[in-house]
């Protein structure tokens, strides 16, 4: 039987509360339809809100009242790093006009490692460092409101009203 998770946890957690824990990559924390299985191994459905973006650390609440953390989980990823914020709000911009998710930091930019992506940083003058580790970016169009993905079948008009 499948354990079905409808309700995500808003505010704090008592710490004394037992939790198990499901780790996801960044693809699959944007689903709000989605079978799992716990890092335990059990089984588990998520039903949740649309547009809901799951983030490392949330918690949600599972129909038998077992409380699940969400791990982002370590994927193969490209960063960025360079003293200058001029040079990481260049490689923003550029990466950012390909409507690539970012997470972005003071000193570092990451992206889902892609390595035509790494050549157009690499040839704006940034070193690009393939590793893997937790994805975690910015929210906007990615936490609801764009309303659509980009793939190679996608074939629509490109401009939006933001």
């Amino acid at each position: 039987m499948v354990l079905k998770i409808h309700e995500r946890v808003d505010g704090q957690v008592d710490s004394n509360e037992n939790y198990v824990t499901l780790t996801l990559p960044f693809e699959l924390r944007q689903k709000s339809r989605l079978k799992a299985q716990l890092d335990d191994g059990t089984e588990v459905g998520l039903i949740l809100s649309r547009g809901d973006l799951l983030r490392g650390g949330d918690f949600l609440r599972a129909e038998n009242n077992l409380l699940i953390k969400i791990i982002a989980a370590d994927e193969s990823v490209s960063t960025v790093k360079h003293q200058d914020p001029l040079m990481l709000s260049r490689a923003c911009y550029h990466l950012g006009n390909r409507h690539v998710p970012l997470q972005i930091s003071e000193t570092w930019v990451r992206y889902v490692h892609d390595h035509v992506l790494d050549d157009m940083v690499k040839g704006l003058g940034l070193e690009v460092i393939c590793e893997k580790a937790p994805f975690e970016p910015e929210g906007g169009a990615y936490g609801g409101g764009h309303g659509h993905s980009h793939n190679d079948s996608d074939e629509h008009n490109h401009a939006h009203a933001h």
